[in-house]
């Protein structure tokens, strides 16, 4: 399908000098890999606050919500009555970046899990993308690869750990990045963004530094 622009790319000031924002970003910090997130904010000038509970959401810029085990991050955001809560957040415009488990988390459509039947874990659905959730298989089937994004010219070293997969896009969703074989690995919805991989862990902070400029230019 053809997808319209967001015309959004980073400019070769901003590469050199990626301290250049003062932004409180909510990392949400129920389960997974949401230190490495905190540390990449940290390393582009970023304030970055773990978000628990519905009170912690007050004053952020943007959110993640980090890599982990999707089951689990949502049992735990309805056990802390965050769902609403973050469903407001994005209703009011905020950015919002899930990784790994966190693009599940956001996705409307995860189909089958695997174990012979439709259980659905709780989510916020927000996300006009069809997720296979286990596409790359286990954690023994961790792999790295180059990508190609979007708003960048230079190829991203994507880790991917026991990875989804974005199998359809729906009307809206632009893709950011594709492996060499096409398969679709991050996309963006208006102020959603997802990722199959951990850019967190590349130690490549040009994703960290859009999500970012996305805020600013808000």
């Amino acid at each position: 399908m053809s997808i319209t622009p967001w015309n959004l790319t980073l400019d070769q000031d901003e590469i050199r000098n990626p301290k250049s924002t003062s932004l409180k970003i909510g990392v949400l910090a129920l389960q997974g890999a949401f230190l490495e997130h905190a540390n990449m904010l940290r390393r582009l000038g970023a304030e970055p606050v773990e978000v628990r509970l519905p009170k912690d959401l007050a004053g952020l810029d943007g959110l993640i919500i980090p890599g982990g085990e999707s089951t689990t991050i949502g049992k735990l955001a309805t056990q802390y009555g965050l769902l609403d809560p973050l469903h407001q957040f994005i209703d009011d415009g905020k950015v919002v970046w899930g990784t790994c488990a966190g693009m599940i988390f956001l996705a409307k459509d995860i189909g089958e899990t695997g174990s012979g039947g439709h259980v659905v874990p709780p989510r916020l659905a927000v996300m006009d993308i069809t997720v296979d959730r286990n596409a790359f298989g286990r954690q023994v089937d961790s792999f790295e690869a180059d990508v190609q994004l979007a708003f960048a010219d230079e190829p991203f070293r994507a880790v991917f750990i026991r990875a989804p997969l974005i199998e359809e896009t729906g009307e809206g969703v632009e893709i950011l990045a594709r492996l060499d074989d096409n398969r679709i690995v991050a996309v963006r919805q208006s102020n959603l963004i997802a990722t199959a991989f951990h850019p967190e862990l590349s130690g490549d902070i040009r994703f960290h530094q859009y999500f970012l400029h996305m805020i600013r230019e808000q």
